[in-house]
């Protein structure tokens, strides 16, 4: 089974890449002339989706644990995140061509998983707490995915002025669904820092060590916080509001990649 649970990863990868060059061609105008976009286009990042969590649930049911003792685990965690995240924009507002940005941040992700250690290990013992700690990385594995979403919805909103073509959204509704990622990805992240404080005090004694990667997770916390602030009481749109989220997806990059840089004790993920 893990060997199949491999070859659902690699295929992962393939789909992703399918629905990328899918809703290229599409907004392109060299797959088909649809008027609207064709359900394969998504379709793909389902299967896709699927995969991930297929592979995923093979290394539980064989770790007995979530996915979050290494690196690797978490990066596919973390790719299965933008997928669900993606799924659900697209299904809520059929804002398809959010894939032709936040598809490639999955695709390099799971790459970049491949190219890591997957040999399955035991946890360390700061780990030993499995249920607390998966809906720890559970809830930052959603809050990273509607983050990257937000992120997508703002570089579209900034190129949009410069692309001529019929299947391209309007502004308003780039900057909506920005705003709307962002909405949902801030809760999400207040719960991951109030569940990761309360496993703190489990595993460490503390519940707060100002760790680099707490404190960065802290730091992207408040950068929400300052935009939901921004857009809500002073009516922050367009432009400045693209930017304030295009930044808050970089600030969760470095709280995820942060660890390798200064270590500290979550340097195991």
């Amino acid at each position: 089974m893990l060997e199949i649970s491999q070859y659902a990863l690699n295929g992962a990868i393939a789909f992703t890449i399918l629905g990328l060059l899918a809703e290229v061609l599409f907004i392109t105008g060299k797959w088909n002339k649809q008027s609207e976009n064709p359900w394969y286009t998504m379709a793909f990042t389902l299967v896709a989706l699927a995969l991930t969590l297929f592979y995923l649930g093979v290394r539980m049911v064989n770790t007995g644990h979530g996915p979050f003792a290494n690196q690797h685990e978490f990066s596919v965690a973390f790719s299965a995140g933008i997928l669900g995240a993606l799924a659900l924009f697209v299904w809520r507002y059929k804002f398809h061509i959010l894939s032709v940005v936040v598809l490639p941040v999955v695709t390099v992700m799971l790459i970049y998983a491949t190219q890591l250690d997957t040999e399955l290990k035991p946890l360390v013992p700061a780990l030993q707490n499995s249920v607390l700690l998966t809906f720890h990385v559970g809830f930052a594995v959603f809050s990273y995915g509607a983050a990257c979403v937000s992120f997508g919805a703002a570089v579209l909103y900034l190129i949009t002025p410069y692309v001529r073509s019929k299947y391209f959204p309007s502004a308003e509704l780039c900057d909506e669904v920005g705003y709307r990622a962002a909405a949902l990805a801030f809760p999400l992240l207040t719960i991951m820092i109030i569940l990761g404080s309360v496993w703190a005090n489990v595993a460490w004694g503390r519940y707060w060590g100002w760790d680099p990667k707490e404190t960065a997770a802290f730091v992207t916390w408040l950068f929400y916080g300052a935009f939901l602030h921004a857009r809500v009481v002073r009516n922050w749109r367009g432009t400045k509001s693209a930017w304030l989220l295009i930044i808050g997806f970089i600030a969760v990059l470095f709280a995820y990649f942060g660890n390798h840089f200064f270590g500290g004790l979550h340097s195991y993920a």
